[in-house]
């Protein structure tokens, strides 16, 4: 989605390349409210560019927090479930993704966009971002869970041993983990190490962005300035 200014107007508008120059040279061209003066400036998918009047580009970045009720597909199509993109009452949820999915019996926090690099840095194993749930169990939870979770758990499967995860008792059936990873049913599968089968699971925080609880399962609003700048302090996540 990034390309050197010159190809991007020439794709844009047929004119070409070695013509571009002479357009920067008289100030034809702007890019984000500022006279473009080099060919080889990058631009990306939500730089706002203007030739002479006309707009070439002009897409704004959407961040949204939707309260994921259970019941609904994590995904933008599928043939036999809603998803949560038929949640979105916006003329461009077509163009929107998913940040991080939610199985279809979970419920909470679930972050759409439509800005690829930031929802990849968002997911990236190497961010080291923690993930928050709030998990309901059949049967009493005792301490020896929380020795178990920070070890990590060997799992045959993938042959891999879980990453410490951090437990916290609420009452006897319910805890709150926090994960950096997120393996295939991993909290179904941790809990079930104790035999305890999870019958609630509900994600509560992304790194510093927690749900907000004013919004009802289904509901969503956009990320505030504060919230993009607070969820992860790395560049790559507050760059927008």
């Amino acid at each position: 989605m990034r390309a050197r200014l010159d190809r991007f107007i020439s794709a844009q508008t047929g004119i070409a390349r070695k013509d571009v120059r002479g357009l920067l040279a008289q100030g034809r061209v702007r890019v984000d409210g500022r006279p473009a003066t080099a060919i080889n400036q990058v631009v990306d998918q939500f730089s706002h560019i203007l030739l002479d009047r006309q707009v070439l580009q002009a897409k704004t970045p959407v961040y949204l927090m939707l309260h994921k009720p259970t019941g609904v597909v994590s995904a933008t199509r599928d043939d036999h479930h809603k998803t949560v993109i038929e949640l979105l009452e916006r003329a461009d949820s077509s163009s929107l993704h998913i940040a991080g999915r939610l199985d279809f019996n979970s419920s909470g926090l679930l972050l759409l966009t439509n800005d690829g690099k930031w929802s990849r840095a968002l997911s990236s194993p190497e961010m080291n971002i923690s993930k928050v749930y709030r998990v309901t169990l059949e049967n009493p939870i005792s301490t020896s869970y929380i020795q178990a979770f920070a070890q990590g758990m060997y799992f045959d499967y993938e042959g891999i041993t879980t990453r410490p995860a951090q437990l916290k008792i609420i009452n006897d059936y319910v805890a709150e983990v926090s994960l950096v990873e997120g393996r295939y049913h991993q909290l179904k599968r941790m809990f079930g190490r104790f035999r305890n089968r999870v019958l609630e699971l509900q994600r509560i925080a992304i790194g510093n962005l927690r749900l907000d609880t004013s919004l009802q399962p289904g509901q969503y609003r956009a990320l505030s300035a504060l919230e993009l700048t607070n969820i992860q302090g790395a560049p790559e996540l507050t760059n927008r």
